[in-house]
């Protein structure tokens, strides 16, 4: 079968756990013997398109604004410009190379015009792995009001990104009964945990050497440091642990909390903190092979029940998990049922600190890491993700 997977963001180039799930899915789709095409956008490419291959993999990148780590003024008009650009500059070989299946990712919410016309072009069913459910989680946190008219416009194109796609698979059982009871059960929908590939190529770095934490016991944390995290919460655990000289708190990654937490850091004198910027996958994969502990916020005001990407790169590493969600989440269900990790309500900062304090146990932090790595085998694996979906097209 030939497979056309469209996301805003892709390897080589990026940096998000997005971009490494949606390769991976594709690497094991064409290892089971499909072809698979890529189509993403990329603002630093010097022709409207061009084509390039990665892991058997081909990629056509087209030519984009830039829709990540910019103001949001700016990413919402690029954004809203993806359908446009993807038809204006893959057109010719979309039309000459006829696809059997579409496989789409959200975010972004603007890529429903154009999987409409490939659908009517290839008379090809369409799969979207929908993990952000924007605007609501904007909405929930105060940042736009529900009766707005940028709320609007984005409800419009989320409209339009749903109703394009034949299935809709969320990432848990939580966020699926949320979704069907907002919309009615309109769509046709169903679980797709997120995946990772439990890749046994593990690489070394050379981090606690050159960060001088050598005999450190490491809590980390790294991706998106934004609004939708509540990056606070885990400062203000690192600043319990201060006392605790064994623990260092490693931050990696972007965001717009990240002025916010250099000012706190400052502030608190909290000489127990490193703050890194972005680092490409490869990098990211040595800092997992180094640190002791993952961790993960969201922000307590979240109505759907998000599974951050960032705990499969934990879970593939075997490292325990230590984090805290918005009420309601299943995921702290799923991680302590199978003994994974320890899972706080944000806001529940003492527990969430006793929690930590257990990790420092290095003994009880490997076991903990072991049975982590042993869920996502059994849960969220690449595999497990290419069977459901392969098999909801075909019912």
């Amino acid at each position: 079968m030939k497979i056309c997977v469209i996301v805003d963001d892709y390897m080589p180039d990026s940096i998000k756990v997005a971009a490494k799930m949606m390769h991976e899915l594709a690497v094991k789709l064409h290892n089971q013997g499909h072809t698979i095409t890529v189509l993403t956008p990329n603002p630093n490419i010097k022709t409207n398109s061009n084509i390039i291959e990665v892991d058997n993999i081909k990629i056509i990148r087209f030519k984009s604004g830039t829709i990540k780590n910019v103001s949001k003024v700016k990413r919402a008009i690029n954004e809203t410009l993806l359908s446009y650009n993807a038809w204006k500059y893959c057109k010719s070989h979309l039309v000459n190379n006829k696809h059997d299946l579409i496989i789409y990712y959200s975010p972004s919410i603007f890529f429903g015009n154009f999987i409409n016309k490939l659908k009517k072009l290839w008379n090809a069913p369409s799969y979207l792995i929908l993990r952000d459910i924007f605007p609501q989680w904007v909405i929930d946190n105060g940042l736009l009001k529900e009766k707005s008219p940028i709320t609007k416009y984005f409800k419009f194109f989320e409209s339009i990104n749903y109703k394009s796609a034949d299935k809709i698979g969320l990432m848990s059982k939580e966020n699926l009964k949320w979704f069907n009871k907002k919309y009615n059960n309109s769509y046709n929908t169903e679980l797709l945990y997120n995946w990772a590939s439990n890749d046994i190529n593990k690489l070394q770095g050379n981090y606690r050497k050159d960060l001088n934490l050598k005999d450190k016991i490491i809590y980390f944390y790294g991706g998106n440091m934004g609004h939708a995290q509540d990056m606070m919460n885990l400062l203000k655990l690192a600043k319990k642990m201060k006392e605790h000289k064994e623990a260092h708190f490693l931050f990696v990654g972007e965001g717009d909390e990240v002025k916010l937490m250099k000012s706190f850091i400052e502030k608190e004198n909290l000489t127990n903190i490193t703050l890194l910027s972005s680092v490409n996958q490869i990098e990211f994969k040595k800092i997992l092979s180094e640190i002791d502990i993952g961790l993960f916020t969201l922000n307590y005001n979240h109505k759907t029940h998000n599974f951050p990407g960032k705990l499969l790169g934990y879970m593939c590493e075997s490292k325990p998990i230590l984090g805290s969600i918005n009420p309601g989440n299943d995921l702290k269900k799923i991680i302590e049922s199978e003994n994974a990790g320890y899972i706080t309500i944000n806001g529940e900062d003492d527990l969430l600190f006793q929690n930590a304090l257990k990790l420092l146990n290095q003994n009880h932090a490997r076991q903990i890491g072991e049975n982590a790595n042993n869920l996502l085998n059994n849960k969220f694996s690449t595999n497990s993700a290419t069977q459901k979906i392969l098999n909801s097209i075909k019912s």
